[in-house]
Formats: C-alpha cells, sequence, structure tokens
C-alpha cells in the first residue's frame, strides 16, 4: 500500500478535461503518479480522454461536473471524498471562450462568460479548500495570457480571466497561513479545439459588427497569424500545469511558454508572483 506521502496515494481533481490542455494534464498527472479525477460536464464527450488514456497506459476516474452548477461541483467533490478519501490538489481548467465588443452584445452574453470562466473557479475551489487545508494541498487554476494583459474583442474573456488572477492572487497568502498553494497558470496561444468552441462565424461576425467590421478583420488576421506561428501544444502548455502541481515549491504565476513570458513580461516585471505575495503575505501575519 502507498504511503500517505508518495505521489500515488495524491488524488487530484481536473476540470474540464475533454479535450486540450485539460486533457492532457491529466495523463500528464496520472502518468506523473496521481490519481487523477478527470471531469467534464458531458461525459459522453469523454472518447477523446479515455483514448489517450488507454495509449499513455494509465488509469483515469472520470466523473461528471457541470462548474456552473453548484449542486453538480458538491456532487463531484463530495464523490471523490467518498471514493478516495482524500483530495490533495485542484486544477481548474474548464473555460469557454468568447468573441465580441460591448455595442454588439449583451450584458446577459457578458454575464454567461463570467458564470464559466470565473464563478465556475469560485464554485470548485470554494467546494475543495476544507480538504485542501487538510492534506497540505494545491489550488492551480489555467488562467490566460488574457488575465494579465486585455485584448481587443476579448472584453469579456478577459474581464473574467482579470477577475481570477486578482481573486487567486488575493486570496494565495491567505490560503498559504492555512498550508495550501495557490497557482494561477498562463498559457498564450494553444492549438487546441477552445479556439473552435468560441462557436462564432468569423465571416458572419464580421459582416454584422457594423462600424467595427474593419477593427474587427484586422484582429482576425492577426490573430490566425499568431496562432499559426506561435501556438503550443496542449501537451506543451500542459507542463507548466505539471509544474505548479509537483514542485516542491511552486510559484504563483506561471507561463507556458517563452512567448507568453514576453508577453506578459510587458506588464509584469515580477513573474512568478513573490514580491507581490511577499507584501500581501505580511498583511495576515
Amino acid at each position: 500500500m502507498s504511503s500517505p506521502s508518495s505521489p500515488s496515494s495524491k488524488v487530484v481533481l481536473i476540470t474540464g478535461t475533454s479535450s486540450g490542455i485539460g486533457l492532457s494534464a491529466a495523463v500528464a498527472a496520472a502518468q506523473a503518479g496521481w490519481r487523477v479525477v478527470a471531469t467534464l460536464r458531458d461525459t459522453g464527450r469523454s472518447g477523446a480522454l479515455r483514448k489517450a488514456a488507454g495509449e499513455a497506459g494509465v488509469m483515469l476516474d472520470v466523473r461528471q461536473l457541470d462548474v456552473t452548477d453548484e449542486r453538480s461541483v458538491a456532487a463531484a467533490v463530495d464523490g471523490v471524498i467518498a471514493e478516495h478519501g482524500r483530495l490533495d490538489a485542484v486544477i481548474n481548467n474548464a473555460g469557454a471562450g468568447h468573441l465580441g465588443t460591448l455595442e454588439n452584445e449583451s450584458v446577459a452574453e457578458v454575464r454567461a462568460v463570467m458564470e464559466v470562466n470565473f464563478f465556475g473557479v469560485l464554485h470548485v475551489s470554494k467546494a475543495a479548500l476544507p480538504h485542501l487545508r487538510a492534506t497540505g494541498g494545491r489550488l492551480i487554476t489555467v488562467t490566460s495570457v488574457g488575465g494579465v494583459i486585455g485584448q481587443p474583442f476579448n472584453e469579456a474573456y478577459c474581464a473574467a480571466k482579470f477577475a481570477v488572477e486578482g481573486y487567486m492572487e488575493s486570496l494565495a497568502p491567505v490560503a498559504a497561513r492555512l498550508g495550501v498553494a495557490v497557482s494561477v497558470v498562463e498559457p498564450g496561444a494553444v492549438a487546441t479545439e477552445f479556439v473552435n468552441n468560441i462557436g462564432v462565424d468569423p465571416a458572419a461576425e464580421v459582416a454584422a459588427a457594423g462600424p467595427y467590421a474593419d477593427a474587427l478583420q484586422a484582429y482576425l488576421d492577426r490573430t490566425v497569424a499568431q496562432f499559426l506561428d506561435a501556438a503550443q501544444t496542449p501537451a506543451e502548455a500542459a507542463g507548466a500545469v505539471l509544474e505548479a502541481l509537483t514542485t516542491d515549491r511552486p510559484a504563483f504565476r506561471l507561463q507556458t511558454s517563452d512567448w507568453a513570458r514576453e508577453f506578459t513580461g510587458t506588464k509584469l516585471t515580477d513573474l512568478d508572483g513573490s514580491a507581490v505575495l511577499g507584501l500581501t503575505g505580511g498583511w495576515v501575519g
């Protein structure tokens, strides 16, 4: 039987594992010896996840979890404790993209983006924290370079990611006093289904953009070029997630690529968050 400190005895719950970074992180964590609870809103979309796990020769505990539904979150976390007896880490990865600008979209659409990308993170984190305190665990959230630098036609998405970064940076010194390490992981461009999941027809969006059409077209042209030039694979981006999960002293802030570090570095001189946390940590003793 594994000892309590061995990697194979540790349990991590990951949200949004049907594709992309979440899928790759689930497989990588299992390969590193973690017991992985891989969750997704629709378990009917778990085919790619199960295939990747099979090809890697690892076992995953695949479960349903809708981050926007508090009852679903509570049921999933309670189920993990009932089955595995502990929870050592959470990786908040579930999210949804969005393209739009204020004049051309409803406030209800903006609220929906916040619900998934911000409040969904809070639902899962709140349910998990008592268990993470018990194990001296880790709370890791996949944000975005868009959580550091606002980007045109991504107002709602960046607002949600800014909110996550601010919330977690504020929570980190408080959680650390109780033994929980908090980290955020900031990917740049990643070749993943996430881009497709924005669910828009670019040509139709431009046609409907009115006075914003030229600006939107220029943004889309630049974004396509960026993805062709700078996109990482999900597995490459998941490497930073695994670092936050497994390193002895995880940084608060991790970027997934040199491009992401350079981009966020235009705003952040404190790349690993140590100066900020050194300051605010003093506020709680």
